[in-house]
């Protein structure tokens, strides 16, 4: 007859890569039924976007078979609780994910946006701010410039913001209170202010990231968001050339301050290389090469990963439907290894004690 405790025993053999702990002691072993041969448990992973899923399903079938009997007859339920900070979190938000840049024009937004939607696809709740005052650009790359966000009463008089939903996550922009055409010539009291709003005045819900997309630069509303909130870390995009690579250096100089102090979660290289439409397997490297990486491996960082320089991206964005909603696309594909490899390293950076 199995036991539970022969089942656990088996799936102390099989250790999460990235925790570098087993399954068992990490507590990720959940509802286990035994019927005889039929065993059926539920393995509870750090994030939906987990990259190691199926792997680890199938090290827990390969343990049970050998370990237990050869016969059993398993039934693996992968599923998530998506972890967040050890020392607290905004109400309601597990993580907050910041996307950064020293420069602009080098697809933050870009990044941002279909990480989102990435983590999204993959399961999780999740919120997108646009931090970005003198040129949000998310109205436009969601098709919903002319929205406007509602509000609420609360039962104490306090008014809330309700974020607009679209393709499954919540929105706000300092783009959806501001007039297209605008400038914001908002001093930098102004600007904290409004970006505070989107954060605190906001009905969120119960989200699982937070994904903001700040503005090129190192300025006050960098300061005043990784100051004032509880920031799991930061995502740095640059593209391939010296001068870009200069500016994203300024950015992680800021984030390592130490009176700043956010984790890096990795560095994501735009605009990598040029690919033809009817030319796919060439890659022109018209901007440099290796710049993320050797940035990266500066500062002991993770590479995220690579996004070629592809015309179907940027009109995919400015057609209100973002490339990573395109389940045929390959770029598609490279938006959601970089998805799972933030989630990965979120889950990491939690697991830290």
């Amino acid at each position: 007859m199995i036991t539970q405790e022969q089942i656990y025993n088996a799936l102390r053999h099989v250790e999460d890569p990235d925790l570098k702990k087993d399954l068992v002691t990490l507590n990720m072993i959940e509802d286990l039924k035994i019927d005889g041969l039929k065993i059926s448990f539920s393995v509870v992973l750090t994030t939906p976007a987990c990259p190691m899923k199926a792997m680890l399903e199938n090290a827990c079938r390969n343990a049970i078979l050998h370990f237990v009997s050869k016969d059993a007859d398993l039934s693996i339920n992968m599923t998530s609780r998506v972890s967040s900070r050890p020392e607290g979190s905004l109400a309601g938000i597990k993580n907050i994910i910041l996307v950064a840049s020293g420069k602009g024009g080098v697809g933050k937004s870009t990044v941002a946006v279909n990480l989102a939607l990435g983590l999204s696809k993959k399961g999780a709740s999740v919120g997108l701010i646009d931090a970005d005052v003198y040129g949000p650009s998310i109205p436009m790359m969601f098709g919903l410039e002319s929205a406007r966000p509602n509000s609420t009463q609360t039962a104490d008089g306090k008014t809330r913001i309700e974020p607009i939903e679209k393709y499954g996550i919540k929105l706000l922009s300092i783009g959806f209170f501001t007039d297209p055409n605008q400038p914001v010539p908002w001093r930098g009291p102004m600007v904290s202010t409004a970006v505070k709003q989107l954060f605190n005045d906001a009905d969120w819900g119960e989200i699982d990231y937070l994904v903001v997309d700040l503005p090129p630069g190192t300025g006050d509303i960098h300061i005043t968001v990784a100051q004032g909130f509880p920031i799991t870390g930061a995502v740095i995009v640059t593209t391939p050339q010296n001068v870009a690579l200069a500016d994203a250096r300024k950015g992680v100089g800021m984030f390592l301050m130490d009176s700043i102090n956010i984790p890096l979660l990795g560095v994501v290289e735009n605009m990598s290389y040029f690919t033809p439409a009817e030319l796919p397997d060439n890659k022109y490297y018209i901007f440099g090469k290796n710049g993320g990486q050797a940035l990266a491996k500066q500062f002991d960082t993770p590479f995220l990963g690579e996004i070629p320089l592809v015309k179907s991206i940027s009109d995919a964005g400015d057609g209100g439907k973002p490339i990573i909603l395109d389940d045929e696309s390959v770029m598609a594909k490279a938006f959601m290894d970089i998805t799972e490899r933030v989630a990965q390293q979120v889950a990491i950076l939690n697991a830290v004690k």
